[in-house]
Parts: structure tokens; C-alpha cells; sequence
């Protein structure tokens, strides 16, 4: 899979949290690394003020550190999606 860094990609990666359990909001905030993940209370915090890339990036990364199982999204495309990404290997130059 190709990560593209488009909004079509990031409601994509949006719709995934919003049929998980976890609450995806984005705010301003002194976050390390860009996001915090508040397991106990499942809400995923992104950086507001990163640009589109940042926001794809981070949310990928979310998904890593969560291991979501793929079987419990009733949604085939968000199923399928996250499966998909999950094959991936991402690398990030730096």
C-alpha cells in the first residue's frame, strides 16, 4: 500500500477510529510526539496545528502502537483498510 498524504487519506484514517472504540480528537497541546494516547479512557489527542503530513503520519503510527484487531470492524472497507496498512512497512526518512 501506498501511504499518500491526501485529506481523502486522512478521513480514511479518520472513519478507522471513529468505528474503533477509541475518540480521535485533535487539539493544541505540549505533546513529546505529536500526539497522546489516553489508553483508560480510549481517546487518541493529535496536534492540531500539524500540517496534513504531520496529522497522516501520527495517526499511522497510533494505529502501530494500538494493534486494533481488524476483525472488529463491522465496515469490509475499514476491515480491509486496516489490514492493508497493517502489511505496509512504512519507513519515514529523517
Amino acid at each position: 500500500m501506498v501511504i499518500k498524504h491526501t485529506k481523502h487519506f486522512l478521513y480514511k484514517l479518520e472513519n478507522l477510529f471513529a468505528s474503533s472504540e477509541y475518540m480521535l480528537r485533535y487539539e493544541k497541546g505540549n505533546f513529546k510526539s505529536g500526539y497522546c494516547v489516553l489508553n483508560d479512557a480510549k481517546i487518541v489527542i493529535v496536534n492540531k496545528y500539524f500540517p496534513l503530513e504531520g496529522k497522516i503520519n501520527a495517526l499511522i503510527d497510533i494505529l502501530i502502537e494500538l494493534n486494533l484487531d481488524p476483525e472488529d470492524f463491522k465496515e469490509k472497507a475499514n476491515h480491509d483498510f486496516l489490514t492493508e496498512l497493517r502489511q505496509t512497512q512504512i519507513k519515514f526518512w529523517k
